[in-house]
């Protein structure tokens, strides 16, 4: 069986990462954009990231720019952005495709049948999958979902794996 284990993907400094780091953590992954009326959902994120933590939970950020041309930086303009606007300090990746030909392998995979979890392709910036602590996809939510609303299913996720 697939899980997050099975991907790499480029940090925003260049380097290339296996996602298996992130197994045996309750992972958020966003797809996000810095120009985007959901921009603000940073903040959210970056709340999550701080209060879960210690207990495992880990949001790793895809920056893309498939949606109206919304993340038009380069990665080292990506990486100010998010850490001077919103102290961003989860994991940040490097700009990729999230649908269609181009889209990155790790986003093939979760937009892909997961049980009760809808398939599709990612409808705009902000998209967020929760993955238990196997690297397996328990929840997928709408853009507009804001991180607040998913703390009750990160803490269920915590809860359950740890």
């Amino acid at each position: 069986m697939t899980t997050l284990a099975d991907f790499t993907a480029t940090t925003l400094s260049g380097t290339e990462q296996p996602l298996a780091e992130h197994l045996g953590a309750v992972v958020l992954v966003v797809n996000t954009a810095s120009r985007c009326g959901l921009t603000p959902q940073y903040a959210g994120l970056q709340e999550l990231h701080e209060r879960y933590r210690d207990q495992g939970l880990t949001v790793l950020g895809f920056p893309c720019d498939q949606f109206m041309h919304q993340e038009p930086g380069t990665a080292a303009e990506i990486a100010e952005f998010c850490e001077v606007t919103y102290g961003v300090t989860f994991p940040m990746f490097a700009k990729i495709d999230v649908n269609g030909e181009g889209a990155h392998p790790l986003y093939r995979w979760l937009t892909g049948a997961h049980g009760d979890v809808p398939a599709g392709e990612i409808e705009w910036n902000f998209g967020k999958f929760l993955l238990g602590r196997d690297g397996t996809v328990l929840r997928r939510y709408a853009p507009s979902v804001e991180p607040a609303d998913v703390a009750g299913d990160v803490e269920e996720a915590l809860a359950a794996e740890g």
